[in-house]
């Protein structure tokens, strides 16, 4: 046991920061005069139990292998998550286990769908321990896509290594060279983010619960109705930029502040995410005018707003986009999936693996007119090599298997097919709301069995990690290895 010391050494410092993030919504409390020991005994517990395990592995050599590193990136998820919903717990809401673990889960994924079906009348301290752990688990994938899931050779993340001779051993010691960078341009974001809200008409307590989940492309908001409370044109202009700037790598911002003051005009992946921006923001604006649902500039500013949210798992929502007609339902769907750029807060397959396995069709077709022609695939100026590609084609296939059997198991608690079809979308994809009337953008996951939302919060976990991450911890030849 003594070789899994360094992992369990920082789960417990992630505990221990976890228990004093807790302590920031007793501020909250106070101001607005609804305090109680909610937030204390959650912080007590948290920072016990992540002491416990800090000082128990003080002996730890400071040093990952592969296997202790994907068992860290998993547990580290698993935990936050699971002392995360103690809030919820000894909440006023009432919430049973299920649906505080879900809550939390949804919230340190990034993901955004929620059980409190009031949120207007929801203690102001939850709705911002909501947003800190969106903004958390922004933080976290952030970091985790830079420094560890490129060495674990996760579904092609390893062509955003931050140098070709890292290994694993250098895990812990590159995480603590660049999370001060990160965490700077992270805040600095935020802090802008919550800036731009507040001059452009939210109060301070909506401004900074919505920076921190806009930033995180979360979702989570203070109110039932999320952006669409507001009903205010530059508001949705803000979250629309932060959301774009939250969805790009963060390497790209790391490479400028190194000095490459072109890389967001070279990088293809941005590239890739504004032109699907744009394209999809027309697709849908043309589809609206088509039915008359308003005038241009109207539509335009809509249908860009849903369309960023969606692709970049912010989930986010003007409007009931149920009302819109059977092709943005199916549309957004497939933004659902597409997802934003790897490196970045937001989910979904992302849009370098589509890229490559469109390099890759194009590349097959042309074998197939010139048989004797040798065609490399490269990306960003990096050659592909056949066995990357194969890592690529893996998670795609894993990734839908895997959306397919969420969608089965949930049919099987009774739900209809578009709410277990959307379910396992938004999920999978950490998006947020669903399509239909039970968990579409008008309503929540309250209402769905126990059993369900256990099935979600897997799901959620296994779309935030990458699939691979958390799935080879099941295979006991890894183990072995």
């Amino acid at each position: 046991m003594t070789n899994y010391k360094t992992v369990f050494f920082a789960l417990g410092i992630l505990l221990i920061i976890l228990g004093f993030f807790m302590i920031s919504p007793v501020i909250v409390q106070i101001i607005y005069d609804e305090f109680n020991g909610t937030f204390i005994y959650s912080s007590i517990v948290t920072m016990f139990i992540g002491t416990l395990f800090l000082l128990s592995n003080l002996d730890q050599n400071k040093k990952l292998n592969l296997q202790q590193a994907f068992l860290l990136t998993s547990l580290s998820w698993i935990g936050i998550a699971t002392f995360g919903s103690l809030p919820f717990i000894f909440s006023s809401l009432e919430l049973t286990f299920s649906d505080a673990f879900f809550e939390s889960m949804s919230g340190i994924t990034t993901t955004g769908s929620t059980v409190i079906g009031d949120l207007n009348n929801t203690p102001k301290a939850i709705l911002i321990w909501r947003s800190t752990l969106q903004w958390l688990g922004g933080i976290g994938i952030v970091v985790m896509a830079i420094t560890v899931m490129p060495l674990l050779n996760v579904g092609g993340m390893q062509l955003f290594k931050m140098q070709s001779g890292d290994t694993t051993e250098k895990i812990l010691p590159k995480t603590k060279e660049i999370a001060f960078n990160i965490i700077s341009i992270y805040f600095f974001l935020s802090a802008a983010c919550a800036i731009a809200y507040f001059f452009s008409g939210m109060n301070i307590f909506d401004s900074i619960a919505h920076a921190m989940t806009t930033i995180a492309t979360g979702g989570f908001s203070t109110h039932n109705e999320s952006i669409g409370y507001f009903q205010n044109p530059k508001i949705e202009i803000v979250s629309i930029i932060f959301i774009i700037l939250g969805s790009l790598p963060f390497i790209a911002y790391l490479k400028y502040l190194a000095g490459n003051k072109k890389i967001f005009f070279q990088d293809v992946q941005i590239k890739g995410l504004i032109y699907i921006c744009l394209i999809s923001t027309i697709i849908i604006t043309l589809n609206l005018l088509i039915k008359d649902h308003g005038n241009f500039f109207s539509n335009l500013r809509i249908s860009a707003f849903n369309v960023v949210s969606i692709l970049s798992g912010t989930g986010y929502v003007t409007s009931d986009f149920n009302l819109w007609g059977h092709f943005s339902l199916v549309f957004f769907l497939l933004l659902m999936f597409i997802g934003g750029c790897a490196g970045s807060t937001t989910c979904g397959i992302k849009i370098f693996r589509i890229q490559i396995l469109w390099l890759f069709i194009v590349n097959e077709i042309k074998k197939s007119i010139y048989p004797r022609g040798v065609f490399p695939i490269s990306y960003n100026k990096e050659k592909i090599d056949r066995r990357f590609i194969s890592s690529i084609i893996s998670f795609i296939f894993l990734y839908f298997l895997i959306f397919f059997l969420v969608a089965m198991l949930l049919s099987f608690t009774g739900l209809d097919f578009i709410t277990s079809f959307s379910g396992a979308a938004t999920a999978i994809s950490n998006v947020g709301p669903g399509l239909g009337e039970m968990i579409g953008p008008s309503g929540n996951f309250g209402e769905l069995s126990n059993f369900a939302k256990w099935i979600l919060s897997f799901a959620m976990l296994l779309g935030r990690l990458e699939i691979f991450t958390l799935l080879v911890l099941f295979f006991p030849g890894f183990w072995k290895s």
